[in-house]
């Protein structure tokens, strides 16, 4: 007879330092349906984790971490489920969120370019390049131009 196997369970405290989410997101992802229902301890009643538990939650707070919204999570979680017959939307909820994510990354590359600009142009200034200085902030009005179209969308 073999004994029986005992599991390693997480309060909430734990789940929230080993996935990086804290403890108040852990029951609002609960409480808005990203996460099914966490068990329950038996005499205590408070949240009891599992290591399959703290899989999800890792994806989530991955998917999170992209800046994924909330919605978005739900319906990848509940997908997950699903296996192969959903495939299709996870896909497209993944490629929606890479090309928001490569938006995002152009938009940091002109914040980042015209940063360098602008150090560029104050280099000039200290230089008594006077050329150089008013071509430099030419360039700089010009990207903050495309800075601000790129904010309106």
């Amino acid at each position: 007879m073999s004994a029986p196997s005992i599991r390693k369970t997480y309060t909430i405290k734990e789940a929230a330092a080993l996935t990086g989410l804290p403890a108040s997101t852990l029951r609002y992802y609960e409480s808005i349906g990203v996460i099914t229902p966490i068990g329950r301890g038996a005499s205590s009643k408070h949240r009891v984790y599992t290591p399959e538990d703290l899989d999800l939650l890792t994806w989530v707070s991955c998917l999170s971490a992209t800046g994924m919204s909330v919605s978005d999570m739900r319906r990848y979680v509940a997908n997950g489920a699903l296996g192969a017959g959903a495939a299709r939307e996870q896909i497209d909820l993944l490629t929606s969120q890479q090309e928001l994510l490569a938006v995002e990354a152009r938009s940091i590359a002109l914040r980042r370019r015209y940063v360098a600009l602008k150090i560029d142009y104050w280099q000039a200034v200290q230089a008594g390049d006077d050329t150089r200085a008013v071509e430099l902030s030419d360039e700089a009005r010009s990207l903050a131009d495309e800075l601000q179209k790129t904010k309106k969308r």
